[in-house]
């Protein structure tokens, strides 16, 4: 009894001394710091798309060509984050945020004199180096240097600038190019790096682990971009392939290149596997993702961002398209879910804090399916404000739940294994994204061919009836998520259960 009083009473200062713990203001700073560079390098991502027709008109390319200014961004952002970990334990965070903040600012500046499209490609690569080293930086501040009892809400906060910043990019892209010229609309992001991110950054962020004489390993390096590169050319290409063959184009070359592609990456990340394995200084260390439990983690982070991304995509087209709204109204139409996304993040992970991993998640997650059903059912007759109502719910769950995914898979991993956990969920949310865009817009587009032009009521009751299609897809997708999660939570009760048998035979 006595044991168990000192137990009790252990437990009880404990959470006293959680409760009192305080967020430094430096770690605020540097949240703020990098957060708003991230949050800008993802907007960008999404903000392109509405520009594309003005980029056509002004480059004479067609949309498949247009499609690079987003694909090759993607590309480079998941080839980067892979080489995170390697990143963060070679340099200073204060160095490569410095980096990554020049890339932001000199890749705008170059879009904005740009006279032939090559150099808007070329802009895009060099923002998107910035864009693939901002994110996990800022998750590895927050798991490195947050209070143990705040660590959830911190990672809410994270998980704010990775869920909401793709999602308002339309709305934002659609809003400026009603007042200015597409060149200036990247141009405004420069005075909120160099006036808010730079000062409090330099002024903020402190390294708390000394950098190592870490070498990169050029076996891993070369084949992980090949992989993400073949992975996300040959989706995007096959998807193209099969939505231009339904309409009754030739699209044979494209269909080549992505089954070309797609093979040469899934033998590529399997290269990137047995290298990891083999080398005595491996690009990313993998040995974690044996435990099954970390992968029923990493798996759901890379299929739950495939709707949240996607739906940006979803939703502005189904607005145009298939209900006749302007772009400005299709992109409005996204941000009341997105606004409830920069809400509930932190309160996702407050939750988490408090209630543990398997109710703040499963539970959010149940109610993005029920909103997924109801778009489903009623996908033929949706009006704007429905659609918009569903995402609503939609991103209300998926806000509280996402960033709690990573949290809980990372609090399973060996701390010294942490960077590489941040490493390997950011590039699964990043390649879930690319992936959804391409699947659902392919989806959407074979069940456009053959019902008209644009503009005609059976073209826009051809494109509710891919959106149909479409949210069945994410409903599959989604239960998929949840039972991975499920899995996982039940086997780390039982293997809690079984140490705790252990300790008390022990005792």
């Amino acid at each position: 009894m006595d044991d168990l009083a000192y137990e009790v009473e252990n437990e009880e200062a404990q959470a006293s001394h959680d409760a009192d713990e305080k967020v430094p203001s430096f770690l605020i700073g540097s949240i703020v710091a990098v957060g708003s560079l991230a949050f800008i390098g993802i907007l960008t991502e999404t903000v392109m798309t509405v520009l594309f027709p003005s980029l056509m008109q002004e480059f004479g390319v067609d949309t498949a060509t247009v499609q690079w200014v987003t694909t090759i961004y993607i590309l480079v952002v998941g080839a980067i984050m892979p080489i995170s970990s390697f990143l963060k334990r070679r340099f200073t965070s204060k160095s490569l945020f410095v980096f990554a903040l020049a890339t932001a600012v000199v890749g705008p500046i170059i879009i904005y004199f740009s006279s032939a499209f090559w150099m808007v490609l070329a802009a895009r690569v060099i923002q998107g180096i910035g864009a693939g080293i901002a994110t996990p930086l800022m998750m590895n501040i927050i798991l490195e240097q947050s209070p143990r009892s705040k660590v959830g809400r911190l990672m809410g906060v994270g998980s704010l600038v990775i869920t909401v910043a793709p999602a308002i990019g339309p709305t934002v892209g659609g809003a400026l190019t009603q007042v200015m010229s597409w060149r200036m609309v990247l141009l405004l992001t420069i005075p909120i790096l160099l006036i808010i991110s730079l000062p409090l950054g330099l002024k903020n962020i402190r390294q708390m682990v000394a950098p190592t004489d870490a070498t990169l390993n050029a076996v891993g390096f070369i084949s992980i971009v090949l992989a993400l590169v073949g992975l996300v050319l040959g989706v995007n290409q096959l998807g193209s392939g099969i939505s231009h063959v339904v309409a009754g184009s030739a699209a044979a070359a494209q269909l080549i290149i992505g089954g070309v592609a797609f093979v040469i990456g899934l033998a590529a990340l399997l290269l990137f596997g047995v290298s990891s394995r083999r080398s005595f200084s491996p690009l990313l260390r993998l040995g974690w993702l044996r435990d099954p439990i970390s992968l029923l983690h990493v798996l759901p982070y890379l299929l739950m961002p495939m709707l949240g991304i996607g739906f940006g995509y979803v939703i502005t087209n189904l607005g145009q398209l298939g209900m006749g709204c302007s772009a400005l109204v299709s992109g409005l139409l996204v941000l009341p879910g997105a606004l409830i996304g920069a809400f509930f993040a932190p309160v996702g992970g407050m939750l988490y804090d408090r209630f543990g991993a398997r109710g703040p998640i499963l539970i959010p997650m149940s109610f993005s399916l029920l909103a997924l059903v109801f778009m489903f059912v009623f996908a033929r007759t949706l009006s704007p404000f429905g659609l918009a109502f569903l995402y609503f719910v939609f991103g209300l769950g998926y806000s509280l739940s996402i960033s709690n995914i990573m949290t809980d898979g990372i609090a399973g991993i060996p701390p010294q294994f942490t960077t590489d956990g941040t490493a390997v969920f950011q590039t699964s949310l990043q390649i879930g994204g690319a992936f959804g865009m391409t699947i659902f817009s392919t989806i959407i587009a074979v069940a456009q061919a053959g019902h008209g032009v644009e503009g005609t009521a059976d073209y826009a009751q051809a494109t509710m009836v891919g959106g149909m299609w479409v949210f069945a897809t994410m409903i599959l997708i989604a239960l998929a998520a949840m039972i991975c999660l499920f899995v996982a939570f039940r086997m780390r009760a039982k293997r809690n259960g079984e140490a705790s048998l252990e300790h008390g035979i022990t005792d």
